[in-house]
């Protein structure tokens, strides 16, 4: 299928999150951007309610009808687009499906390609059936599909960079209060760009120990409201953000080592994200990205995730010339690093991690690939 026989198009980029890890799904403060890289979505609203779509990037077809409930999820891309209409269905009536075809930019791992494709199936959707939505609408419906069809126990965070992002704006967003900013680039911010190593291992996020941390840190709350004899909410219903951090210093020695670590990484977390807020209206790009690599030291020893291959990249970025800061990317079982560099120094950046990470893991030759990316608008119509 070529291109122009769509009449309508929606480009949905890539996340980043520079400080802010693991936080959003208790409800904790965090940072991103979009980025230039990410998803296409070319497609013709059909009145008859059939949804039929191809897509570049996997093998197969997707076929359904846009106005029968959902069933369950098939393990296969077109979960996604069922998703999306599962979500929207809760609320509008749909009656217009779409032909389409979808393609990714970047393989797959780390930058939540999951969300910017759930993202543009409800954009889709909706225009296809005239539903108007905000663009925190649109993020709140893919976030809420994520969860409850996809079964990804996730926070707001990727849905809200790639529907709320500015090219020249940092989003801070708290996802309790869901309360956000776009806080524009101060003057004296130097120039960067986005430097994305791939370590070659793709991962799926439901299917690793994303959910277990989730559980980890619900865990914890509960062992902070037992010690203090405060009443116990249900799980669904009990995040970190709503215990202060006085209770989590009184009652950390009781509780197992893990638990606590676990905490640990949520409460020095929230204190790094509204350090580097500052930083960043402020335009310290140096505190900025040491706020960075900090978070990704607590991701490896507080929230003990990162495969071997991650770490040794993480290892190798610090080292490098230009890299003012980075960390994993999404969940931080394999996937990506993330890191942000002097556009002045990215063929050497590219040289020496390439080198020294390939020294340590030759059999990643044929996957392992650096990217350099900007920052970029959230989704669209193109």
């Amino acid at each position: 299928m070529m291109k122009k026989e769509y009449e309508n198009h929606i480009f949905s980029p890539y996340r980043v999150c520079p400080i802010g890890a693991h936080v959003d799904h208790q409800h904790g403060l965090v940072t991103g951007f979009a980025i230039d890289k990410g998803v296409d979505l070319w497609f013709n609203p059909s009145s008859d309610g059939h949804v039929h779509l191809e897509s570049r990037s996997f093998d197969g077809i997707v076929d359904f009808d846009i106005n029968t409930p959902s069933q369950v999820r098939q393990h296969h891309w077109g979960d996604y687009a069922r998703g999306a209409k599962y979500a929207l269905r809760k609320r509008f009536e749909l009656t217009h499906g779409i032909e389409g075809a979808l393609q990714g930019s970047l393989p797959v791992g780390g930058l939540s390609s999951s969300a910017a494709v759930l993202i543009a199936y409800v954009m889709a959707f909706a225009h296809a059936n005239g539903i108007s939505l905000k663009p925190f609408e649109v993020a709140q419906i893919a976030s809420e599909a994520e969860r409850e069809y996809i079964g990804l126990n996730n926070g707001l965070l990727d849905q809200a960079c790639i529907a709320l992002g500015q090219r020249d704006g940092l989003l801070f967003l708290d996802c309790d209060t869901n309360d956000y900013r776009i806080i524009q680039r101060h003057p004296d911010m130097p120039d960067f760009e986005i430097a994305i190593f791939f370590s070659g291992l793709t991962r799926s996020l439901v299917n690793s120990d994303y959910n277990l941390r989730v559980y980890e840190c619900k865990t914890a709350a509960w062992n902070m409201l037992a010690y203090t004899d405060q009443p116990l909410k249900t799980f669904d219903k009990t995040f970190l953000r709503d215990i202060p951090k006085a209770t989590f210093d009184k009652t950390k020695i009781a509780m197992p080592a893990r638990f606590a670590r676990r905490a640990e990484h949520f409460y020095t977390e929230y204190r790094r994200v509204r350090q580097g807020v500052t930083a960043w209206e402020t335009g310290n790009m140096k505190l900025f990205g040491k706020l960075s690599f900090d978070s990704c030291e607590s991701s490896i020893h507080n929230y003990e995730c990162g495969s071997p291959e991650l770490i040794a990249i993480y290892e190798i970025m610090r080292t490098l010339p230009g890299v003012w800061g980075g960390r994993f990317s999404g969940a931080g079982f394999k996937g990506a690093c993330v890191a942000l560099v002097d556009p002045s120094c990215k063929d050497e950046i590219e040289r020496q991690m390439t080198a020294r990470y390939l020294d340590q893991f030759p059999e990643y030759e044929k996957t392992f690939k650096c990217y350099f990316v900007k920052p970029a608008d959230g989704a669209r119509f193109v």
